[in-house]
């Protein structure tokens, strides 16, 4: 049974920093096209970043380049996401998600691509 599990997520003021992990088990191995998701209130699912762990690259949306920095670890299996600078924008509910490495090649960005999600975790970023 394949499990993404999410922590790291709460309140900060902006400029301030989080740090959100996704412990995943139960993968067949550690090579999947991984990354994280958000929803904020009243708006769709989007993605923020995608990690082809089988590659090493690595895609930010152009709302978070330069702010946020993806990290997969392959000893543990563990997907982070450090998020530096943080805007009252960035409220939202944040998915860390997996999908073969085929539809890292192929459609990224999209949530079709990813059939395993994790629960959530809130961020609430205060002006």
């Amino acid at each position: 049974q394949v499990q993404l599990v999410e922590s790291g997520g709460g309140s900060v003021q902006a400029g301030g920093s989080l740090r959100l992990s996704c412990a995943a088990s139960g993968l067949a191995s550690t090579k999947y096209c991984m990354g994280w998701f958000r929803q904020a209130p009243g708006k769709g699912r989007e993605a923020i970043t995608v990690i082809n762990t089988g590659r090493a690259w690595t895609y930010y949306a152009d709302s978070v380049k330069g702010r946020f920095t993806a990290s997969h670890d392959d000893g543990n299996n563990t997907l982070t996401l450090q998020m530096n600078s943080l805007k009252p924008e960035d409220t939202a509910i944040y998915y860390c998600v997996a999908g073969g490495l085929f539809y890292c090649d192929t459609d990224p960005l999209s949530q079709n691509s990813y059939i395993h999600w994790g629960q959530g975790t809130q961020v609430s970023i205060s002006s």
